[in-house]
């Protein structure tokens, strides 16, 4: 379960009840941090809280001061967990600088509100944010299905950032200058929420489904087996389907069959099901998908994943003869088959771990290498 997961029901709880919250936003990093910017923490009226903007060493400190410091609107603080840092530092922690903006009910619901429709939809989600000056905490938001048109030149503006970060798929801090004003606006881009569709609803598919709702992924089951995918077996998924495996639609048309009607080209499938048929004409519905899946994972021996695409072939009706090979291998190089990454794997759990690391690998882009052994440090490694 992710922080969001865990913030937006004390957000709803909170706005049912009418009660005032303060929430903390990381929105920027100095140094080594464990959280990047984007982070955010929700703090209720009696201690509770929900989601994290450091490994564990600030939390306490922002909590106690929060809503005093926020008695006259938004502001950002800094917070060190840096030993040389010339102030006391708060615990222990990774050595860097985190600012966080600090803010109530006023200007965080539409932000918590914009965060909730984007993470329910699957949308991708870019936020400008002022953070500095009489307007601090007021935003602009874009990639939301509705959206209340700009009301002045700042809203305006602000929107027109967030649609520059929606465009860009990055975030950075900007200056803008509005009515002659010169304002420091923080845009933040939040990708859309991953899914994970997983074809097999066997004993093994049980650990890899908790595993994947764990991690915050949109969690779909499907198997032609009616017997095996039903929501009493997997409660966790976010849809469990029973699959027409002789009946599959025609390729390119996978949008038509309703266990992959919320499948997006930024998602990704696992083929688990041990059925040769089965695996093959899920295959064959997925691979002429364009654009194709971020990644598509088969269980079992390379040699077995060969023999599926041989089949897939013949299922698109490619040609009369078995097709060639080296449109078979071409075919292979998009496969990650066997799926997964070289754990040591042997029971389901250790399958599930090693499936959902190679998974969140392809999301992410990165290397999966120990972080001690790589050499050019990115961002996203440094704010580990």
């Amino acid at each position: 379960m992710t922080d969001l997961e865990r913030i937006l029901p004390l957000w709803r709880e909170m706005e049912a009840a009418g009660s005032d919250y303060v929430l903390a936003t990381v929105v920027a990093v100095e140094g080594s941090s464990y959280r990047r910017p984007g982070a955010c923490m929700l703090m209720a009226s009696g201690g509770r809280r929900a989601g994290t903007v450091s490994g564990g060493c600030l939390e306490a400190e922002i909590a106690s001061r929060a809503w005093w410091l926020t008695e006259k609107g938004p502001s950002i603080h800094r917070y060190s967990t840096a030993a040389d840092d010339g102030e006391m530092p708060y615990g222990s922690g990774c050595g860097g600088v985190v600012y966080a903006l600090l803010e109530r009910r006023a200007t965080a619901r539409p932000f918590l509100a914009a965060m909730e429709q984007a993470f329910l939809h699957r949308t991708a989600l870019a936020v400008a944010t002022v953070i500095d000056g009489p307007t601090i905490g007021q935003r602009g938001f874009a990639g939301l299905a509705s959206q209340i048109p700009p009301a002045g030149a700042l809203d305006a503006q602000l929107q027109k950032l967030a649609e520059e970060a929606l465009a860009g798929g990055h975030s950075a801090e900007k200056p803008a200058v509005v009515e002659s004003a010169a304002i420091r606006v923080w845009t933040n881009f939040r990708p859309a929420r991953h899914g994970l569709w997983i074809f097999g609803a066997g004993d093994d598919a049980q650990p890899l489904v908790h595993m994947a709702k764990e991690l915050g992924w949109y969690v779909t089951l499907a198997d032609g087996r009616s017997h095996l995918a039903t929501n009493t077996r997997f409660s966790l998924a976010d849809e469990v389907h029973v699959l027409p495996v002789r009946k599959m639609p025609a390729a390119g048309t996978a949008q038509r069959l309703p266990a992959l009607a919320n499948l997006r080209s930024t998602d990704a499938a696992v083929l688990m099901s041990h059925s040769f048929d089965q695996d093959a004409r899920v295959l064959a519905t997925l691979l002429p998908l364009d654009p194709p899946l971020a990644y598509i994972g088969v269980l079992g021996p390379r040699q077995r994943a060969h023999d599926l695409l041989v089949e897939v072939g013949c299922l698109l009706n490619e040609e009369t003869a078995p097709p060639a090979e080296a449109q078979i291998e071409q075919r292979l190089a998009r496969l990650h088959a066997p799926t997964g990454l070289d754990l040591g794997a042997e029971a389901p759990e250790t399958i599930a771990l090693s499936i959902a690391a190679e998974v969140q690998k392809a999301f992410a882009a990165a290397t999966a290498l120990p972080l001690r052994e790589v050499r050019a440090v990115q961002p996203a490694a440094a704010s580990r």
